[in-house]
C-alpha cells in the first residue's frame, strides 16, 4: 500500500470502478463535464485547473473565445463536477510591462502555504511560463514570468524542495513544438530559476511509442511515501498528426529531477467520441488531479480534443502498481 501524503478529502468528486474495466485509470460516465460552450464567448473549455477551496472547489479554466483567442477565467463549484466559470477572464495586477497579454493558456493551479499559485503558459514574445497568486480566486497578482521563451507546461511543486520552491516544465520552440523533454527548476523567491536538471524524455523506437515525439508535466505532483507520483502527457506522430495520451511516473522525494519508476504504457488515451472529434482531434491532456489521503484516490481534470473537459479517476494504489506490472526499464 502505498500512503498520499496531504490532505483527506472527503468530498473528492468518486465513482467506483466499473467491473471489466482493464486500465487503471476510468472515465466519469457522465463526461464532458464541461461543454465548449460553458460561457456566453466560449469556443472551447479545456486544459484547465481546479483546487480544494473553502467547502468546494475553485478553478482556473482554458476559455478559447469565439474569435479563437485564448485566455484563462476563474470558477467554482460546490462539488467539483458541475463548474460556475466566471464570463470574463482573470485580470492580473503587476508590473505593466509584465501584465500585458499576448495570450494565456493551459493554466495550473497549486497551494503552497497560504495562498494559491497560479502557473500558465504565457506570451511574452513567445511561450513561456507566467506565475500568478491569489488568495480568493478574485484578486490575481502577477510575478515575474519564470523562463525565457520558449517554454510550456510549468508545474510548482505543492511544497519547497530543501529550502527552494521547485517547478517542471518543457523547453520548447515558438510553434507547434514537434519535440518536448522534462526538465526541474529551482528558486529561492519564485523570481530567479535555476538549478536546472533533466529529469526525463522522450522514448524512441516501439519501446513505448505512446510518447516517442514529446513529453510535459501535468497535473500537480502528488507527495506519497514512496515518491513524487507525476502524471504527464506523451505523443505521438502518426499519419493522422499528434495523438496526446497520459502516462505516470514516480520521482524521488528530495531529488525529483531522479527518476524511480516510469509506465511503458499509457494510462488514458484517446478512446471516447469527445476525446477523438473536435477542434484537434485525438488528445486527453491533463491538468489538474484531486486527491484524497485517507482513501489514495485520485480524480484527474484533463482537456479532450481540445474542445471540452472531462475527469477521470482512479488511486494511487492502481497507478504504482501498473507502472510496475508494465515498466519502462530504460529510455531508448
Amino acid at each position: 500500500m502505498t500512503t498520499i501524503i496531504g490532505d483527506k478529502l472527503s468530498n473528492i468528486p468518486w465513482q467506483d470502478k466499473p467491473a471489466g474495466i482493464n486500465a487503471p485509470v476510468w472515465r466519469y460516465n457522465a463526461n464532458p463535464i464541461i461543454e465548449r460552450n460553458a460561457i456566453p464567448n466560449s469556443n472551447s473549455v479545456f486544459n484547465s485547473a481546479v483546487i480544494p477551496f473553502k467547502d468546494g472547489f475553485a478553478g482556473v479554466f482554458r476559455c478559447d473565445s469565439k474569435s479563437v483567442s485564448m485566455d484563462i477565467f476563474a470558477g467554482f463549484s460546490e462539488d467539483g463536477v458541475n463548474w460556475k466559470i466566471n464570463h470574463e477572464p482573470i485580470v492580473f495586477q503587476g508590473d505593466p510591462e509584465i501584465i500585458t497579454r499576448e495570450y494565456r493558456y493551459d493554466p495550473r493551479v497549486c497551494k503552497i502555504d497560504d495562498r494559491y499559485y497560479i502557473s500558465w503558459c504565457n506570451g511574452y514574445h513567445g511561450p513561456t511560463i507566467g506565475l500568478a497568486y491569489t488568495f480568493d480566486f478574485q484578486t490575481f497578482h502577477q510575478l515575474e514570468n519564470a523562463f525565457l521563451p520558449y517554454n510550456r507546461n510549468g508545474v510548482l511543486f505543492p511544497r519547497k524542495i530543501g529550502s527552494h520552491y521547485a517547478m517542471l516544465s518543457r523547453p520548447s520552440d515558438t510553434g507547434h513544438t514537434p519535440f518536448g523533454d522534462i526538465f526541474y527548476s529551482e528558486s529561492p523567491d519564485l523570481t530567479f530559476w535555476g538549478k536546472h536538471r533533466y529529469v526525463m524524455g522522450t522514448v524512441n523506437g516501439d519501446a513505448s511509442a505512446w510518447q516517442s515525439k514529446k513529453i510535459g508535466p501535468g497535473p500537480i505532483p502528488i507527495e506519497t511515501d514512496k515518491g513524487w507520483l507525476l502524471i504527464y502527457h506523451g505523443v505521438i506522430n502518426t499519419c493522422n498528426g499528434f495523438v496526446y495520451r497520459m502516462g505516470c511516473a514516480l520521482l524521488d522525494l528530495d531529488e525529483p529531477w531522479k527518476v524511480k519508476a516510469r509506465s511503458r504504457n499509457y494510462i488514458l488515451g484517446p478512446e471516447t467520441l469527445y476525446e477523438c472529434v473536435g477542434d484537434v482531434p485525438n488528445v486527453t491532456f491533463p491538468c489538474a488531479a484531486l486527491t484524497d489521503s485517507a482513501t489514495g484516490r485520485i480524480a484527474i481534470y484533463y482537456g479532450c480534443a481540445d474542445t471540452v473537459t472531462g475527469l477521470a479517476f482512479t488511486t494511487v494504489d492502481e497507478l504504482l502498481e501498473y507502472m510496475e506490472e508494465f515498466p519502462l526499464k530504460a529510455e531508448v
